[in-house]
């Protein structure tokens, strides 16, 4: 499966919304596996490539680091 490329600050849309109801994530990390911050509720999930592959929709272009 071709995959995107992603780069720190990046924010994705994954497929099913969070609980707290907010569908974009910033990338935090990259690594053996890849770190996800929501965007609407600060809360920090870890992924496997695998997984994150699986739930990606798509990539929008990185800003400036969102602090909250």
């Amino acid at each position: 499966m071709n995959v995107p490329e992603v780069a720190l600050g990046d924010r994705v849309r994954l497929r099913k919304p969070h609980p707290c109801g907010g569908d974009t994530w910033q990338v935090t990390r990259i690594g053996s596996d890849i770190r996800l911050r929501c965007l609407t509720c600060g809360r920090v999930i870890l992924l496997r490539w695998e997984q994150f592959r699986r739930r990606l929709r798509t990539v929008l272009p990185g800003e400036e680091e969102v602090e909250k």
